[in-house]
């Protein structure tokens, strides 16, 4: 059910959007205000997915009603039922937040669309909400040890900001996450987070799969499509393993960084991008810049901030943090109890050497869940837990 409020001081129009909103849909719940303060007491108490308002109206007008409702429900969309003289204002209070705006007498299929349109974007917002939401909690960041907390102060200064990141470390320890909580700190975190996977991508794609192409660039191009720039823009691109991309992908995102433009493959067409850039690594970059298989004016561009992630063997006081956090989560995936590990089976695992880093100690948790006893035992990790 969406839930549409009707804020309008003319009976016979009020009466004319129920019954067209009526009409087109049983799902539409719709309620019914008076005046602009009536209408405000309302939106304080309950959830509408949309509302529609008239500006001129006593009591309180409808630009004020917008203004209000922005402060504690910026969620919700405002469509602004405006009269001839009151279009220079509607216009305005689209400045203000408003989503759209219909004059009187309402046009059936402009009012139809514009309620349509503004509730797909309202549940569009909410998905994003619930979507960010799962983000936190699926990378959440464990730990109190020395090394990870400095990573946490060192995102708390540079996320607010727009520098290039590169984050280094072996395989395994979470640089993923820490883009990711960089992103959510930061003044983008409404727009995109995109990842591209260096490693993954074949060299002759990667420009592509960046960038974009238009239609007859190469074979199989059979329609213009853009590329992950295009759609981290206003956002964050985060390039996972950037030390395995191609010279020619690094001219190319180098340009990007210099000029903020892109153009597709196959197009000499400038598209202007505003994307912050966050890279990672597991490779030593120094190294491949000596060979010749990175370069140095892209390294510099990309490790304005510098931020090591260290390898599990360098933080064991985590270990049964982060034991604990797996064995929660794990249990909850699979519907199960959540087992605990006694303090011998924990001193025992933070003795080993955990070369898979935090993704190695993952995999042990979970196995150790499945064939462990009730309460996981030295024993078990001996077991259980050996390479």
């Amino acid at each position: 059910m969406s839930k549409i409020l009707i804020i309008e001081d003319e009976a016979a129009i009020r009466r004319v959007l129920v019954k067209i909103l009526g009409e087109e849909s049983p799902d539409y719940l719709v309620s019914e205000a008076t005046d602009g303060l009536s209408g405000m007491e309302q939106i304080k108490k309950e959830d509408f997915d949309l509302v529609l308002c008239d500006i001129k109206m006593p009591k309180m007008d409808g630009v004020e009603v917008l203004e209000a409702a922005q402060k504690i429900k910026p969620e919700i969309p405002f469509v602004m039922i405006s009269g001839h003289g009151d279009l220079d204002t509607a216009v305005n209070t689209m400045r203000l937040g408003a989503y759209d705006y219909i004059s009187k007498p309402p046009d059936l299929n402009r009012l139809l669309n514009t309620v349509r349109n503004a509730l797909d974007k309202k549940e569009l917002v909410s998905e994003n909400k619930r979507l960010k939401k799962k983000v936190v909690r699926n990378y959440e960041m464990i730990g109190d040890s020395e090394p990870i907390v400095k990573i946490k102060d060192m995102i708390e200064k540079v996320a607010p900001t727009d520098a290039r990141v590169m984050i280094t470390g072996p395989n395994g320890t979470g640089k993923e996450l820490v883009a990711h909580w960089i992103h959510q700190k930061s003044d983008r975190s409404a727009g995109p987070m995109v990842e591209v996977n260096c490693a993954a991508i074949p060299s002759e794609l990667i420009e592509s799969e960046l960038f974009g192409h238009v239609k007859g660039a190469f074979t199989s191009a059979v329609k213009d499509r853009a590329g992950k720039f295009e759609a981290a823009n206003k956002g964050t691109i985060f390039l996972d393993e950037v030390g395995d991309m191609s010279l020619s992908a690094q001219a190319k995102v180098l340009r990007a960084l210099q000029e903020n433009k892109i153009s597709r493959v196959g197009s000499d067409k400038d598209i202007k991008v505003d994307v912050r850039v966050i890279a990672a690594t597991n490779k030593d970059l120094q190294e491949e810049i000596a060979k010749g298989n990175f370069r140095e004016d892209l390294y510099h561009r990309l490790a304005v901030i510098l931020i090591k992630v260290p390898s599990l063997n360098d933080r064991r006081d985590d270990i049964p943090l982060l034991v604990e956090h797996f064995s929660k989560k794990i249990a909850a995936e699979q519907g199960t109890n959540q087992k605990k590990f006694s303090p011998s089976a924990l001193g025992l695992l933070k003795e080993y050497d955990w070369t898979g880093n935090i993704r190695e100690l993952r995999n042990v948790v979970e196995r150790l869940l499945i064939l462990g006893g009730k309460e996981i035992s030295e024993d078990d990790v001996r077991l259980f837990a050996s390479k």
